[in-house]
């Protein structure tokens, strides 16, 4: 079976518009491809920043995103881009982070629909991501134990989960998201993609990989 890797950030705008691409590549694929989803924490702070300190970037890029990937950002997340001297955000990537940790040990199967799952509540709902609650609609839609889950999502534990995924990210030489990589073997690796493409030129690739190495 291909091994695919693929490096993400759940703050990460071009990996939400990347989201469908890789979630059409996992369906295509089923049962012939693997795909492991690795968070590559691009935002990780003892003091996490207040959200206006990248506000003004965001509400330029978010622009050129939907005009590229033709996703679209929710209104309710754009409000604390665009009103970031209202809002109480502080984005952090370690909580989502740690939350995909649990969920890949619950779901492995659904890896990638859970970095979407995370993106869209983000993206898509304005949900804020450092708050417990930001994930209870995935427990109620996944029948996940809400005990057990937050246990976990504070336990020094799972946090290490993370941290050692950012690790292994810097390990593999990613500087940016989404990435996505062939795993030829244990210490092989091709790159697939670097930055947004579209998913012809994914699917292309892999079977260009996959020949040559047949």
């Amino acid at each position: 079976m291909i091994q695919l890797i693929y490096c993400y950030d759940a703050y990460c705008g071009w990996c939400y518009g990347f989201g469908p691409v890789i979630k059409k590549i996992t369906e295509k694929y089923r049962g012939s491809i693997s795909i492991e989803v690795l968070s590559g924490g691009l935002i990780v702070s003892d003091r996490p920043k207040h959200i206006s300190a990248t506000a003004s970037f965001i509400a330029d890029d978010y622009k050129h995103i939907e005009s590229t990937t033709s996703i679209e950002f929710g209104s309710d997340y754009l409000w604390h881009i665009l009103n970031p001297d209202q809002s109480d955000w502080f984005p952090d990537s370690t909580k989502p982070a740690t939350a995909m940790c649990i969920f890949k040990e619950l779901f492995p199967s659904l890896q990638v629909v859970f970095a979407s799952e995370l993106q869209n509540a983000l993206f898509a709902e304005g949900r804020d991501l450092c708050d417990n609650e930001a994930y209870r609609h995935l427990l109620e839609k996944y029948h996940i134990d809400a005990e057990d889950f937050y246990i976990k999502l504070s336990s020094v534990q799972y946090r290490d989960k993370a941290s050692y995924e950012f690790a292994l990210v810097k390990k593999l030489q990613v500087t940016g998201f989404p990435v996505v990589l062939f795993q030829e073997s244990a210490t092989r690796f091709h790159l697939i993609t670097s930055g947004y493409v579209d998913f012809e030129t994914v699917d292309e690739k892999i079977k260009e990989i996959a020949t040559r190495l047949e």
